[in-house]
């Protein structure tokens, strides 16, 4: 039989521990977001539709999306026992000069729509953690206002060739000017892809006052707000911002992109090129004879051709065969840090994160960036010292098991099942 009795009032208020109550709302709500997915859930509550969803969607049927995000999900972890790891290490070195964390912000177009700090805000947060940041042909901060904003970090650039070909050379020319160190060409959007969240929204740049908007922004005046007492929406590489963003993007792009383009570029710039949206590997091996120093590869977020393939998942293919060539780097899907120690495990030498990063910023402009970084490095070293890994040359593909719900067919396969 347990022995009961009075409690005592000092063990009582032993146990009694008040907090003092926090009263900056943003802290507030950015603290308590323990996750991207809950910096999300802030940003759905606190952005107009239509902005969120350009942010959180992605092309068709939004598949790629999807199985990207659910192949970093779908890993088996094999921790090494008995392996202190007390202090861990996550910083390394990537094209040439140092990153506090295996990860850089990825580019992202009309981010200023999101929030009306954008660039600045993303720039300024990677400059204050010792990441780098990339800037989009289609951001809404300049070249020059980017490097202001991040004077002594590592600012990247992210370049589309456009049917002018003068307006492309021309970013390439400022980018370098400003000391931007990188140069990320793309090559997965010859023309925008359909993505139905933002027609159905009837999604435009600028965003057009409609009943629909004026009822959505109701209960978001704060976000209205900003926009309109900001300086106008302004692109780096537009002068026309008129029509919905498959226009925009249509009259941007060019689908006569061509390797001849990649040997210009390349003769242009004096920074380290980097080749972003591969997504097989005889591509990734015919790239390492163009004098590349990276490829990213990318599916653009799943915004671009839906069913592409998964990136996380062609990643060890391309490490075995250019992995010693070239510097192999990996996005879309990132939402944890540990699917970037897995990234790191399998090859990837960085990864980029975007939508993670748009969600930190929507839900707390540049505070709400850090505190997505924040989250990320915890898990990242987290994850790390879990496997018993010190540093990130210690994470090896022993550590890590894809599983597959997609397994691919092979040619035999696939004929044999045709016929019968």
């Amino acid at each position: 039989m347990v022995r009961r009795q009075l409690p005592k009032p000092n063990e009582v208020f032993e146990l009694v521990q008040f907090k003092r109550p926090e009263l900056n709302l943003k802290k507030r709500r950015l603290d308590a977001a323990l996750t991207t997915y809950d910096l999300r859930r802030v940003a759905k509550r606190r952005t107009p539709r239509a902005a969120f969803d350009y942010t959180d969607g992605a092309a068709e049927a939004e598949l790629s999306m999807r199985r990207s995000r659910q192949a970093f999900e779908d890993i088996e972890w094999h921790p090494d026992i008995l392996t202190p790891a007390p202090h861990v290490d996550a910083s390394t070195t990537i094209l040439g000069a140092p990153s506090a964390l295996p990860f850089g912000i990825a580019p992202t177009g009309f981010t200023r729509l999101m929030h009306t700090e954008g660039e600045v805000a993303g720039a300024g947060a990677a400059g204050r953690a010792g990441i780098p940041f990339t800037l989009s042909t289609l951001g809404t901060t300049s070249i020059e206002d980017v490097k202001a904003a991040n004077p002594h970090g590592r600012n990247w650039f992210q370049l589309y060739v456009m049917r002018d070909r003068q307006i492309s050379y021309d970013l390439v020319n400022r980018a370098a000017a400003a000391g931007f160190d990188t140069l990320m060409f793309t090559v997965d959007a010859p023309v925008a892809g359909y993505r139905i969240r933002d027609v159905r929204n009837g999604f435009s740049i600028p965003p057009s006052l409609t009943l629909r908007t004026v009822v959505d922004a109701l209960p978001r005046p704060w976000w209205w707000i900003d926009f309109l007492t900001t300086p106008k929406l302004e692109f780096a590489s537009l002068s026309a911002t008129g029509g919905t963003v498959g226009e925009l993007l249509n009259s941007a792009m060019d689908p006569t992109i061509s390797y001849d383009d990649l040997r210009i570029v390349r003769e242009m710039w004096p920074g380290k090129i980097v080749v972003k949206g591969v997504q097989t590997v005889a591509d990734a091996v015919k790239l390492i004879d163009q004098g590349v120093d990276g490829i990213v590869l990318s599916n653009h977020g799943g915004r671009q051709l839906d069913r592409a393939p998964v990136p996380f998942q062609l990643l060890p293919q391309v490490v075995r065969e250019v992995g010693h060539h070239a510097t192999v780097m990996v996005d879309t899907g990132i939402m944890n840090g540990a699917d970037i120690v897995a990234a790191v495990a399998l090859g990837a030498k960085f990864t980029l994160v975007g939508r993670a990063y748009l969600y930190g910023l929507m839900a707390g402009g540049q505070e709400g960036v850090e505190r997505m970084i924040a989250i990320l490095r915890t898990e990242i070293h987290r994850t790390m010292a879990l496997l018993g890994v010190s540093t990130l040359d210690e994470l090896q593909p022993r550590h890590v098991t894809q599983l597959s719900r997609t397994t691919p067919l092979s040619p035999a396969t696939a004929m044999h099942r045709d016929s019968s």
